[in-house]
Parts: structure tokens; sequence; C-alpha cells
């Protein structure tokens, strides 16, 4: 429910955002997913609180008509210039926190619902400004089916049962409360509460080959305090440092690699010198590949070569 609540509110949000007009309540009801199945009464009740919830935010909605001259059907918009943050200023780490949140934001049934209403609203004949998006615009990427609904049991506290199989070996059922789920060293984890084993566990979620089952109800557990999901991570991480890269990074780039940094030179061209351990060889390349330009690999010859072939696939597919 809590989910589906946060999903209409932010397609709420989207749907005054992008239109240039004031929208009516029955032009809302048709373009916003979870209203137009409501009742009359029901829509009204669930709009009238939606509206509250999003002032109390600080969201402030505007209320007027499309001719003033008229005694036209009052509608609501938002207007940009007042949903805009003013400029901030963030010191490089908290920009780096500020943006691994934000890659956590990418839900491909959001995405789909927001696509649905801008549709209607277009069918409507309702100009529409889909740039303003950009304000509230989801930036993840995380192909695994079972991150969706990980996430969702870590939010709400759920415990859940998935089949997890290791390399080389046949799938096993597991049971887990969820801590977290976090990126790390390239692949996406979940780590938590194993109950069959009684032990903190962390799992690579390509490697769940089932549908994720919920065992029991909303907030069944409590998430030890001060758990740190990245040290966890260190600590429960299977595999451990078999090199050291040398890498050249880019002032101002590169964070995810200067955590994991054991030493860090500052030159004088704009340029950092790094030294990352790090387990695998190719999951190392496509670490550092992804940080494209910004980063280069002094530092063994084979871990070059590595990145090189990545980044030559990765131009490959482009092209094709």
């Amino acid at each position: 429910m809590t989910n589906r609540k946060s999903e209409r509110l932010m397609n709420l949000v989207i749907a005054l955002l992008v239109s240039g007009h004031y929208l009516t309540r029955d032009r809302i009801r048709q373009v916003v997913e979870g209203y137009h199945e409501q009742g009359d009464e029901a829509f009204e009740r669930m709009f009238e609180r939606d509206k509250e919830e999003l002032r109390q935010i600080g969201i402030s909605i505007e209320v007027g008509s499309h001719d003033k001259a008229f005694d036209d059907e009052q509608g609501y918009r938002i207007r940009r210039d007042e949903f805009e943050l003013p400029e901030l200023v963030l010191e490089p780490d908290e920009a780096a926190v500020v943006g691994l949140a934000a890659r956590v934001w990418q839900h491909a049934r959001l995405a789909s619902q927001t696509s649905s209403a801008l549709v209607k609203l277009k069918a409507a004949g309702i100009p529409v400004q889909p740039d303003a998006l950009t304000l509230v615009e989801p930036m993840l990427a995380a192909s695994e089916p079972a991150f969706e609904p990980l996430w969702d049991a870590v939010m709400t506290r759920t415990p859940v049962r998935f089949e997890y199989a290791r390399p080389d070996s046949e799938p096993q059922l597991r049971e887990v409360e969820p801590w977290g789920v976090l990126s790390w060293h390239g692949r996406w984890y979940l780590v938590g509460h194993d109950r069959d084993r009684e032990a903190t566990r962390m799992f690579r979620l390509s490697r769940v080959t089932s549908a994720v089952e919920l065992t029991d109800g909303p907030g069944s557990y409590e998430v030890p305090p001060d758990t740190d999901l990245r040290a966890t991570a260190v600590q429960l991480s299977p595999a451990a440092p078999t090199g050291t890269a040398t890498l050249r990074v880019r002032v101002g780039a590169g964070w995810a690699l200067r955590r994991r940094a054991t030493v860090q030179h500052t030159e004088d061209d704009g340029w950092d010198t790094l030294e990352v351990p790090y387990a695998g060889r190719w999951v190392m390349a496509e670490d550092v590949a992804s940080f494209g330009a910004d980063v280069v690999v002094e530092a063994p010859d084979e871990l070059r070569e590595a990145v090189l072939t990545v980044l030559r696939g990765v131009a490959g597919e482009a092209v094709a």
C-alpha cells in the first residue's frame, strides 16, 4: 500500500508539473494512476489527502482557471520556478553521496506509469513540458529482476524467500531479513540476516534464480542499529584482493574508486594518483571503464588491456 501511494503522489507531481495549463479534477483523475479506478467520493477524499501531503512536504500547488474572465472550473498546477531548488553548493564527498542516492530511483513500473500519464495529457490536447521531468528524473540502471522486490522489502522491513545459486552449485532456498541493497564492485547485492544460517550474509542479485516471495508482514524485524552496509560488504566479500591498480584519476571524479584507495597522491596537473586493491581483473576493468576518460590505468598492464577490451566492446555496441 505504501509503495502504491508513493507512486501515486509522484505521478500527481509529474502531471501537475509538466502541464502548461491548470488541470481539472476530472483530468487529474483520468491521467494519474491510482485515481481513475476510485469511486467519486473515494477519489475526492484521496485527492484532498494527497494535496495536503504534498503541501506539508513543501510542494506548492497553485489553484486557478484557464480563463479568469469566465467562471471556469478550477484547476491545479505546480509552477516549475517554485518547485526548483535553489542552487546548492556541495563538498565533493557530499556530491558523491547525493549522486549515489539519485541512482536508486529508476523503477520500470514508475517509468511506465509516467509515460502513460504524459500520453493521456497529450491525447487530451494539453500542452506538456517533458523537460520539466528532469527535476524528478529517475537515474538507476538495475537489470536484475530481484532488484525491485528486494528494494521494496528493505523499505518495508519484510522478510523474503528466494532461490540462490552460487557458481557451480545447485540453487538453494534462502530466507532473509533484508537490511539493504548496495552496489559493490559494479554489482548489486543484498545484505541481511539469513534466518536459516542465523548469520549476516550478502547475496549477489544476479544469482537470485526465482521470484522473491514475502514470508511475513511489513515491520517484522528491526535492522541492527549503526548498520554500515559498505563495511559489512567488505567483511563478507568472498574474494580477497589479488592485485593493486595504480590509477590516474581526474580531480573531482572517481569518488567510488577514491573510497577504496589505500594510497592517494595529489598532483599539480589536475589529476590524482590512486592505488586501489581489486579482486578480479575483469570486474575492476568494468569498474574503471565506467568512468570513461576520467580514469586512466597506469599499472598493471593486464588491467589496462582489460579496460581497453571493455571500452572497445562498448564502442562496438554503440556503433551497431
